[in-house]
């Protein structure tokens, strides 16, 4: 994700400057408008083969987030003031109210909030642990409010210093979904592999 911080800044990362999750999104924080690249694995019952997403995350404004696909197929949803618009390449565009889909409310409320690096909005949402270092960092997310519960047990965030490479969710269900981001994401290309995949989201984890 974009730099705000120079490198020293972030090396000087000590225990006069206690890494935590509040240091962690004060890396993240990008002002508006930003963007960064996406790659996502989708696995299925249904495919025979992970599909591979492309696309981008952009926050035009401290009230948006937009998901734009661009392959294997194109579409672009839309979140503002409680509802998503979906608008697919042959398809009419959609609008409905985010509480109907509690998945989508609950990424415009994590995304926004470490885009923004708001740290309240963030907890109001989710319970926050985080470990590592500055150059090898985990946040992970627990949804508080039931109805998202039901859908996600918990996302988990990979990076270093500013750079976050790596959402993972897994579902209540048990099901593991890894989208890579920013340079990840573009690193991708040279790791068709699912195995390259996995090395690229944890290649930040912190333990």
């Amino acid at each position: 994700m974009g730099a705000l911080a120079p490198p020293s800044a972030i090396a000087q990362a000590t225990a006069a400057e206690p890494f935590d999750s509040g240091w962690i999104l004060d890396q993240l924080r990008q002002p508006v408008p930003a963007s960064t690249p996406f790659l996502e694995l989708r696995e299925s019952e249904l495919l025979d083969e992970p599909m591979r997403i492309t696309g981008e995350y952009r926050r035009p404004d401290e009230d948006t987030l937009v998901r734009h696909v661009t392959a294997p197929y194109v579409e672009t949803t839309t979140l503002r003031g409680g509802r998503a618009t979906i608008e697919r390449e042959g398809r009419s565009p959609r609008s409905f109210a985010m509480s109907r889909a509690p998945e989508l409310e609950g990424l415009q409320a994590s995304f926004g909030a470490l885009l923004a690096g708001d740290h309240a909005a963030l907890e109001e949402h989710y319970a926050i642990g985080a470990w590592g270092t500055a150059d090898a960092w985990t946040l992970t997310l627990a949804p508080r409010s039931r109805q998202l519960a039901r859908r996600v047990e918990s996302v988990s965030l990979f990076g270093a210093g500013d750079d976050l490479r790596c959402i993972e969710t897994l579902s209540a269900e048990g099901e593991v979904q890894r989208t890579l981001m920013g340079s990840a994401a573009r690193a991708a290309a040279d790791a068709p592999s699912d195995d390259g995949f996995l090395a690229l989201c944890r290649a930040g984890a912190g333990g």
